[in-house]
């Protein structure tokens, strides 16, 4: 979170390197390097840093990052600008760079599993579930991507399966009549999905088709932490690459406590929030607070 608050103070302070201007209108790049020419809170290879970190924080690089010469072309940078930004990855000790191998992951568990014991108090988890529900029916949906392939080493910890076991990935976009709104990237057992595929999640939300399939929700775990848009997700948003999103990842039980859906979503912090009513309960010398309704609203 370090990176975010650093993000928030020194918002819309400076702007590119004026080498990193000439470079991107020299090639005439596109969409995405426009976006990255815009006003930016950060130098660029720094910026450059945060998303590559993300990704790896992610596994999306598995064992190999990619050569200089694509990154330069996906940010639209100058070499010695990505050459800057891998060298504190390097720094950070997630990535080696050697001869002949090129730019390699190293082996360091940075996620945070949502895996674990039940909470100890499900409070009004059936409002939660279908409050998400209701605002899936009241928003339009664009599947950007969707496939079924093996799950990787991440993917099967969260869904309790093998690894390369089948599941279904979906990346959908939810919008209203005021632009996007939110970035879902959801894994799904193949087992489970096999009745639905991206016909269905164009039409429907993904917990109502899980239903139809004969799945019975039983709980859900939840994390709300920040993001930093990287290329991709920041054309499907409509915001600046680096602008801070709101990041959830969310874990869904059916009754017989097996994983059945693992939700990574990506939200505009600007049409999107979560209210949480909050009560204090206990005895006097050990009153804690507990939510007793949380809801979704986008605007």
């Amino acid at each position: 979170m370090g990176d975010i608050g650093l993000y928030a103070e020194v918002v819309a302070k400076g702007r590119l390197p004026q080498h990193d201007l000439s470079y991107c209108q020299d090639n005439r790049r596109t969409a995405d390097c426009n976006a990255m020419t815009q006003p930016l809170p950060l130098p660029k290879y720094h910026q450059i840093y945060l998303v590559l970190r993300e990704r790896l924080e992610d596994g999306r690089f598995a064992a190999r990052v990619p050569a200089e010469m694509d990154l330069v072309k996906e940010f639209g940078v100058a070499r010695v600008t990505v050459r800057r930004a891998l060298g504190q990855l390097v720094a950070d000790g997630l990535i080696e760079r050697s001869p002949g191998r090129g730019t390699v992951t190293l082996a360091k568990d940075t996620t945070h599993a949502m895996r674990g014991s039940p909470p100890r108090q499900r409070v009004h988890l059936t409002g939660l579930l279908e409050n998400i529900v209701n605002m899936g029916l009241r928003t339009a949906v664009k599947v950007v991507q969707f496939e079924v392939l093996p799950a990787s080493e991440k993917v099967a910890r969260q869904l309790d399966v093998a690894r390369n076991t089948l599941v279904q990935k979906a990346v959908r976009v939810r919008s209203t009549g005021d632009g996007p709104l939110s970035h879902i990237t959801t894994h799904v057992p193949q087992v489970i999905a096999s009745g639905f595929g991206r016909r269905e999640l164009g039409k429907k939300p993904i917990l109502m088709l899980l239903e139809e399939s004969g799945v019975q929700i039983g709980r859900a775990r939840q994390s709300i932490s920040a993001k930093l848009a990287d290329v991709a997700v920041a054309r499907l948003l409509d915001v600046d690459v680096g602008s801070a999103l709101l990041a959830v990842q969310r874990l869904v039980f059916d009754v017989n406590e097996r994983p059945v859906q693992w939700l990574q979503g990506l939200y505009r912090p600007d049409r999107y929030q979560y209210d949480m009513q909050l009560s204090r309960v206990g005895d006097i010398d050990a009153k804690v607070w507990v939510s007793e309704e949380l809801s979704a609203q986008f605007h």
